[in-house]
Protein backbone atom coordinates (compact mmCIF):
# COMPACT_ATOMS: atom_id res chain seq x y z
CA UNK A 1 0.00 0.00 0.00
CA UNK A 2 1.14 3.63 -1.09
CA UNK A 3 -0.13 6.08 1.05
CA UNK A 4 1.25 9.49 1.20
CA UNK A 5 1.54 11.76 4.65
CA UNK A 6 1.70 15.12 5.11
CA UNK A 7 3.76 15.24 8.01
CA UNK A 8 6.31 17.60 6.71
CA UNK A 9 5.15 20.30 3.78
CA UNK A 10 6.44 19.30 0.47
CA UNK A 11 8.17 22.45 -1.90
CA UNK A 12 11.25 24.24 -1.32
CA UNK A 13 11.00 24.57 2.46
CA UNK A 14 14.41 23.87 4.19
CA UNK A 15 14.42 22.25 7.46
CA UNK A 16 16.89 23.09 10.20
CA UNK A 17 17.37 21.23 13.15
CA UNK A 18 17.58 23.14 16.47
CA UNK A 19 19.16 21.28 19.40
CA UNK A 20 20.88 21.96 22.94
CA UNK A 21 24.53 21.32 23.48
CA UNK A 22 26.44 21.36 26.48
CA UNK A 23 29.58 23.36 25.84
CA UNK A 24 32.24 20.90 27.60
CA UNK A 25 31.13 18.79 24.67
CA UNK A 26 32.94 21.23 22.15
CA UNK A 27 35.89 21.54 21.43
CA UNK A 28 38.64 23.70 23.64
CA UNK A 29 38.73 26.72 20.62
CA UNK A 30 35.00 26.66 20.66
CA UNK A 31 34.51 26.58 24.61
CA UNK A 32 36.85 29.35 24.86
CA UNK A 33 34.62 31.74 23.03
CA UNK A 34 31.25 30.54 24.63
CA UNK A 35 31.25 33.12 27.37
CA UNK A 36 30.79 31.18 30.22
CA UNK A 37 27.27 29.15 28.97
CA UNK A 38 26.98 25.79 29.65
CA UNK A 39 24.62 24.84 27.02
CA UNK A 40 24.42 26.65 23.69
CA UNK A 41 22.48 25.71 20.30
CA UNK A 42 23.39 24.36 17.36
CA UNK A 43 21.66 24.26 14.01
CA UNK A 44 21.84 21.52 11.87
CA UNK A 45 21.02 21.06 8.00
CA UNK A 46 18.65 18.03 6.64
CA UNK A 47 21.90 15.97 6.78
CA UNK A 48 22.86 16.55 10.12
CA UNK A 49 25.71 18.86 9.26
CA UNK A 50 26.18 21.64 11.94
CA UNK A 51 25.75 25.22 10.48
CA UNK A 52 25.77 27.27 13.25
CA UNK A 53 26.22 27.38 16.80
CA UNK A 54 24.52 30.19 18.97
CA UNK A 55 23.96 31.46 22.71
CA UNK A 56 20.21 30.22 22.87
CA UNK A 57 17.05 28.91 21.74
CA UNK A 58 15.49 31.86 20.94
CA UNK A 59 18.35 33.40 18.93
CA UNK A 60 18.70 29.90 16.74
CA UNK A 61 14.92 30.15 15.70
CA UNK A 62 15.61 33.89 14.74
CA UNK A 63 18.52 33.08 12.28
CA UNK A 64 16.96 30.14 10.92
CA UNK A 65 13.92 32.41 9.83
CA UNK A 66 15.81 35.25 9.06
CA UNK A 67 17.77 32.61 6.32
CA UNK A 68 14.47 31.32 5.38
CA UNK A 69 14.59 28.19 6.90
CA UNK A 70 12.14 26.61 8.90
CA UNK A 71 13.16 25.35 12.57
CA UNK A 72 12.29 22.31 14.18
CA UNK A 73 13.33 21.28 17.87
CA UNK A 74 15.09 18.30 18.53
CA UNK A 75 15.21 17.21 21.99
Amino acid sequence: MDTKFAAVPEGNIRLVYVRPVRVEDLPAEVQAHAGGLTTIYALHDATGDRIALVADREMAFALARQNDMAPVNVH
